[in-house]
């Protein structure tokens, strides 16, 4: 019999603090299926086990204690595979179902950690995570998308995501603002308006 294949392949991304606060959490369900029919820990590929706050903060607080007390990569958690790695005050997390590729969801995880150290100038800590909440945020959503893994390089997944930087941005000390500055402006918008209005005619 073959295996249920699906896209559909994390469950949730966790950035959790290691006094058990919640810093960054996704849930994932697929669009087109809905979250009520299935039980919590149920299997079913891409689809959200925990749809309630109250479920994945308990969910949560399981997988910390239970993440503390082991040195591995990698546990089976309520019935979900669960990859995990520590970097500094932080615990990062991707979740999938039973039957997911541990090695896909640990690329995912990787993915997540080196863009994130990339991005943050590797201060991935608490305090770092939270200053800069949108860029990691749009990070994940770079690597997955409704439960689909989209990209696993984190060079990739950090151009598309940084700040274009400082030097190609004008700014206004290159700008003469001086009242000579503005009658040059002046000048030379009315001169090549004026060229144009020639080669309209």
């Amino acid at each position: 019999m073959a295996p249920n294949m699906s896209l559909f392949s994390v469950n949730a991304i966790l950035i959790l603090s290691t006094d058990g606060s919640r810093l960054l959490t996704k849930y994932y369900s697929p669009p087109h299926q809905s979250s009520q029919n299935a039980a919590p820990g149920s299997s079913q590929p891409g689809l959200n086990p925990y749809p309630t706050v109250k479920e994945q903060k308990a969910f949560e607080k399981g997988l910390l204690e239970k993440t503390n007390k082991t040195s591995n990569d990698i546990i089976l958690y309520d019935n979900r595979i669960v990859v995990y790695k520590m970097e500094g005050d932080v615990m990062l997390y991707v979740i999938g179902g039973a039957e997911e590729n541990e090695v896909m969801l640990f690329s995912v995880l990787l993915a997540l950690r080196d863009s994130m150290a990339v991005l943050l100038h590797n201060s991935t800590d608490k305090r770092t995570i939270i200053e800069n909440y949108d860029i990691v945020s749009l990070a994940i959503d770079e690597i997955v998308d409704d439960s689909i893994i989209l990209e696993t390089d984190p060079v990739i997944v950090a151009s598309r995501v940084s700040k274009p930087p400082a030097q190609d941005t004008v700014t206004i000390k290159n700008i003469d603002l001086s009242e000579q500055g503005i009658l040059n402006i002046w000048e030379f918008s009315k001169q090549k308006l004026a060229e144009r209005m020639r080669q309209g005619l």
